[in-house]
């Protein structure tokens, strides 16, 4: 590991005055401290966030205000959270391990990054790691890798749970600048697929804190948080689907649907929630809306699985969603 040295804020203001070129923000460091050992990351400086008065779930303008420093297990247990919003009290609970959970931040969550072999392969060709260097998972091994949304330049996944289940309920990450200024963005404005420059993963600027997440008020109808994984616990999604759907007189009347493991970031495709609302609660609308979601969808020869699977994976989340109502 890379010499560094280390400072602990006292306020989100003084953490992002502190941050310079080359620093990083640490607060449980569950993957930077990976990513740090294995000289992926390299900073010359953390400053630490881990004390900043940021862990606070509470009600807010009708939906919720999570601090950025909130663990992973706290909001999975937060009484309103398991209430309300169901589907992220499972999603988090489907990911890492409970010490993991115990460590691990909203805000650290939201910015992982991903868990693509060659990546963590500092003898590999990767252009997320190095620009330009090559993406060897194309033409490699790549059992693990997007179906949607990868371009030549990369095609590794977002392993976030947590970030597909906020995706489908509409999240809102709150962050503070350097100079004093906040931004609200989307959380679907957050990330960036990799285009030509995979090393650019968000939209936050440097030196931008994470500081809240919101989510509205929880969406009418049932929800559910579907993963497949290859085991039955501490394994990343090789596809998730996070859904909300109503339907009154077996008719769906809304839907909100995120899908995880399928691609480089938290995946939500407009034409398959409209493939569904109006339309029946049916095996036909299912299969519709899964037409839409894989009509761009690409294998790279070891994840040509993963087409097939979401498939079923989603018509089976929806068909469980809408029996009771049909």
């Amino acid at each position: 590991m890379k010499t560094f040295s280390y400072a602990r804020a006292d306020s989100p203001e003084a953490a992002v005055e502190a941050i310079a070129d080359g620093a990083k923000f640490i607060a449980g460091g569950t993957n930077l401290l990976d990513l740090m050992k294995l000289q992926i990351e390299a900073p010359d400086a953390l400053v630490d966030i881990s004390r900043l008065d940021l862990a606070q779930v509470e009600e807010h303008d009708g939906g919720m205000r999570i601090g950025a420093l909130v663990p992973n297990s706290d909001l999975a247990a937060h009484p309103l959270i398991r209430a309300r919003y169901p589907l992220l009290s499972r999603a988090l609970l489907s990911g890492a391990s409970a010490q993991l959970r115990n460590k691990a931040t909203t805000g650290g969550n939201l910015l992982q990054r991903t868990r693509c072999y060659y990546f963590y392969d500092t003898a590999a060709p990767c252009n997320k790691r190095a620009p330009g260097s090559g993406c060897n998972a194309q033409g490699g091994y790549n059992r693990i890798h997007a179906i949607l949304g990868a371009s030549e330049h990369c095609i590794a996944t977002h392993p976030s749970d947590m970030a597909v289940a906020m995706r489908a309920l509409d999240a809102v990450v709150v962050t503070l600048q350097p100079g004093g200024d906040r931004r609200r963005i989307a959380l679907g404005d957050l990330y960036r697929l990799p285009g030509d420059t995979p090393q650019i993963e968000t939209s936050l600027a440097p030196g931008e804190l994470i500081t809240h997440i919101e989510l509205p008020a929880s969406p009418a109808g049932k929800q559910l948080y579907r993963k497949v994984r290859d085991r039955a616990s501490y394994a990343f999604a090789v596809v998730s689907v996070a859904a909300v759907i109503a339907v009154e007189d077996g008719t769906i009347t809304s839907a909100h649907l995120a899908f995880g493991g399928l691609a480089p970031v938290p995946w939500r495709d407009p034409a398959v929630e409209a493939a569904l609302v109006g339309q029946p609660a049916s095996t036909a609308s299912f299969e519709a809306a899964a037409d839409a979601l894989l009509n761009d969808a690409r294998g790279q020869g070891h994840n040509d699985f993963k087409i097939p699977l979401t498939r079923r994976t989603l018509v089976a989340a929806l068909r469980d969603l809408t029996e009771a109502a049909r």
